[in-house]
């Protein structure tokens, strides 16, 4: 299991305390970050997931980019 392996499934089991840093290196593993208006917006898939940058990140937020993750997969 490779270091992204791990960190990915340790963001899944527990979407309520993910720092920044690990939350943008997720969503850059899968798709890119678009900047711009009030919010950045994760751009996965063909779809764009807007959330806040704080630190931790709310688990929404977290919730919302994997089932975008999960839908892409599957």
């Amino acid at each position: 299991m490779t270091k992204k392996d791990r960190r990915e499934q340790k963001i899944r089991n527990n979407t309520a305390n993910v720092s920044l840093t690990e939350f943008e290196a997720l969503i850059k593993r899968y798709g890119e970050i678009v900047e711009g208006g009030s919010h950045p917006k994760a751009h996965i898939n063909q779809h764009y997931y807007p959330y806040k940058r704080s630190n931790p990140v709310d688990g929404h937020y977290v919730r919302g980019v994997i089932r975008l993750i999960d839908e892409m997969e599957g």
